[in-house]
């Protein structure tokens, strides 16, 4: 029997009152962008104000509907209705301004045909009552266009960073990580996701030294919202279990991840606003999938995916990420395996963690055989779903001359946004949100690359960790090929030992916070097997795409 209409019908996006003429244009076979009268540059996604020329005189203009192919991924890991799987995920950059790009499908074109610089042409598929560009290859097809340049570009990104302030001791010299903690960590434990927040809450805080009642902030990522198995119910949750009286909280969901709670909470004690600030973060996405497969959790049935990427099945970051990995490897020469010298890598760390998800060895022809995700990324490039909690406890300095444990003291944060904050419309050959943050940091400190010991890189996908590596300066940008070639550089003993407790990749999917913890354990000497000779100096980098972030954290001595 075949499936009903409404299940096998490509879904229509959401429509507001200014996006409605670009979801209606297709009702003619034109395309058309909202375009500033004032520079004439088109504006995409569409905006009361020009991002170029800050006017706020706009109109909606018919464009010539030909563009060019800038990056593809083949889906095979995520159904999309009215996609058969597998299927094309691409973006394209308009003729007229290739600064404007597209996310869409590409059709009347066998996968295996497509390069970036195709020339490609506007079509139009309904979808209810709106319409989806669509594209395919011109008749004609000139030599393959280059990539379009990205703005800024990667090797001038610190030609826009602000310089620090010189109003003498820096926020950061206020604060330290007096204590972390980490509940169990598994795959689908069954357990009630406050109850692990709890768990790694108290441990931070014994660690530290404390009592539940010394703890006068709470910080957290992304707080309480329908986030399904990413989150425990945010500060109020916590406070209402663990019977605390905050001076200070903090819950956002458009921070750099667990990274951006920790530097609230730094600017709360500084401030002096708290003296010891609990941060969280708890995922329990492996048992939430086991709660919805047994129908134990019903979810909301959607109206339509929202946004520009969604109507066009690419509904996982993994999609908008390996596009990007794909430009690197046409631009700068990375193969599938510079990336599985990080997933090699990662693997090998685990393998000395007791609690690690994959502790099992991985070859590159693992590596390489692995099941396709999407395009270019396997298996192996993607991180593994758990349950866990880590907490960790951030405290004004002055206060832990008394405290049992080695404090770490940060002493350096990068948060600068530089590039477009849309995913599809910022750097074509980095995970976006990276660079920026990654110059700005070295600005706040004489430090540099060479003076730290060990790396914790937010690992969502192997790429991820890449565009850390370059965009910190640990190896050029475009380097990356020779510096991650055979593994050498990055292993315990390298140049920059990286992830040595396995990463997200192999370690579990803590979304950055298990990072942080594993860094404050380094830099105390208590990793174990794992442990980074002399370690004294840690960069800690979480988020990426929208947006990231990054933190040089140090020991005395």
């Amino acid at each position: 029997m075949s499936a009903p209409p409404e299940e096998t019908a490509r879904p229509q996006p959401q429509v507001a009152q200014e996006t409605e003429f670009f979801w209606a244009s297709g009702r003619d076979g034109r395309l058309r962008f909202q375009h500033c009268t004032a520079c004439q540059a088109p504006i995409h996604p569409p905006q009361p104000i020009c991002r170029h020329c800050r006017s706020h005189a706009t109109e909606v203009r018919e464009v010539s509907g030909r563009a060019t192919l800038i990056g593809f991924t083949l889906n095979h890991r995520f159904p999309f209705p009215g996609l058969p799987t597998p299927f094309v995920v691409a973006q394209v950059a308009i003729e007229e301004d290739p600064r404007v790009r597209l996310t869409t499908n590409i059709v009347d074109c066998p996968p295996e045909d497509l390069r970036i610089g195709m020339r490609l042409e506007v079509v139009f598929e309904e979808a209810g009552e709106t319409w989806l560009p669509l594209f395919r290859p011109t008749a004609e097809q000139p030599p393959p266009a280059p990539l379009p340049p990205d703005d800024p570009a990667p090797e001038r990104i610190r030609d826009h960073i602000r310089t620090p302030r010189s109003t003498g001791r820096k926020f950061e010299e206020r604060a330290v990580i007096s204590g972390a903690g980490a509940s169990r960590l598994g795959r689908r434990l069954m357990a009630p996701p406050l109850e692990l927040t709890v768990e790694a809450c108290e441990k931070a805080v014994a660690d530290a030294g404390l009592a539940l009642d010394d703890i006068d902030g709470l910080s957290t990522y992304p707080g309480g919202g329908a986030y399904g198995g990413f989150a425990e119910g945010g500060v109020t949750a916590v406070e209402s279990a663990l019977g605390l009286r905050p001076v200070w909280h903090n819950g956002a969901g458009e921070t750099f991840g667990p990274g951006g709670s920790v530097v609230a909470a730094m600017l709360a004690v500084a401030g002096g606003l708290a003296r010891h600030v609990l941060c969280f973060r708890t995922v329990w996405e492996a048992t939430y999938a086991e709660l919805i497969r047994q129908g134990r959790i019903r979810l909301p049935r959607p109206a339509g995916p929202e946004g520009w990427f969604k109507p066009f099945g690419a509904v996982s970051p993994a999609m908008m990420l390996a596009m990007n990995a794909q430009r690197h490897m046409h631009r700068y020469g990375s193969t599938r395996e510079t990336l599985g010298w990080i997933a090699l890598n990662q693997r090998a760390g685990a393998a000395l963690h007791p609690d690690a998800i994959y502790r099992d060895p991985l070859t590159m022809d693992d590596y390489l055989s692995a099941r396709t995700i999407t395009t270019p990324f396997g298996l192996y490039d993607c991180d593994v779903p758990c349950d866990g909690a880590t907490a960790v406890v951030v405290s004004a300095a002055d206060t832990v001359t008394d405290l049992p444990t080695t404090p770490v003291r940060i002493e350096a944060v990068g948060t600068q946004i530089v590039e477009r904050p849309e995913w599809d419309q910022a750097t074509l050959t980095h995970e976006p949100q990276v660079l920026g943050q990654a110059a700005h940091l070295w600005t706040r400190t004489e430090l540099r690359p060479a003076d730290v010991d060990v790396a914790l890189l937010y690992d969502g996908f192997t790429f991820n960790c890449l565009s850390w590596l370059e965009a910190l300066g640990f190896c050029g940008i475009g380097e990356a090929r020779d510096f991650l070639d055979g593994g050498k550089n990055i292993a315990r003993d390298g140049v920059i030992p990286l992830n040595p407790h396995g990463g997200q990749l192999s370690h579990g999917r803590t979304h950055g916070m298990g990072l942080l913890h594993e860094a404050v354990l380094q830099l105390r000497g208590e990793a174990g097997a794992r442990q980074v000779a002399g370690a004294r100096t840690a960069v800690v980098s979480s988020g990426g795409l929208t947006p990231g972030g990054v933190l040089l954290l140090r020991t005395d001595g």
